[in-house]
């Protein structure tokens, strides 16, 4: 089933029991506090994504319901170096264990590879895909090389000049010490 957006709540159990999948693509601007991260693109990125239920055993050899995420999109970010733009690709595949509360959650997510979650009535799946791309954004998003040579001082035309007139603290008291009267 394809959608334009993922923005439906759904009922994990049931999904993971009929193993439905629903794709599409989004705007960046409908995930906004994603949008939040990039820089002004000529070109709006668009998000691809694909969620899958089904079941996954877990440490304790128990079937759970689960999700299969899959999502990629390419965002204008600033590199650090730079200050530049770089497109970084973002690309999320992961599987989402749900468990049935916080505390069967906690337990099973320190010995699982995958993420485990306590399982609610009803999980909003674009709120889902947003938050996997946010956890996946670079901290220190850079170029391999930077395209300009990263600016490491910034300075105006008048700064040197400002500096050089900028009346010195201690030169002033050595005045006053010498004449007793200030400058």
């Amino acid at each position: 089933m394809k959608s334009r957006t993922p923005s439906n709540h759904v009922d994990v159990a049931a999904w993971a029991e009929t193993g439905r999948t629903r794709a599409g693509e989004t705007p960046l601007h409908e995930l906004a506090r994603l949008a939040r991260s990039v820089r002004v693109a000529p070109k709006e990125p668009v998000v691809t994504w694909r969620l899958t239920g089904e079941w996954r055993a877990t440490a304790d050899g128990v079937r759970r319901p689960a999700l299969a995420l899959e999502a990629d999109v390419v965002l204008p970010l600033a590199c650090q170096r730079c200050l530049g733009k770089v497109d970084v690709p973002i690309h999320v595949d992961r599987h989402l264990i749900f468990a049935p509360d916080e505390t069967q959650a906690a337990a099973l997510d320190a010995d699982a590879d995958d993420d485990v979650l306590a399982l609610v009535p009803q999980i909003d799946l674009q709120k889902l895909v947003e938050d996997e791309l946010i956890l996946a954004l670079p901290m220190i998003p850079r170029h391999v090389s930077c395209p300009e040579a990263p600016v490491s001082q910034v300075q105006s035309d008048g700064f040197a000049a400002a500096a050089e007139d900028r009346r010195r603290p201690f030169d002033i008291l050595a005045h006053l010490k010498k004449t007793g009267r200030s400058a």
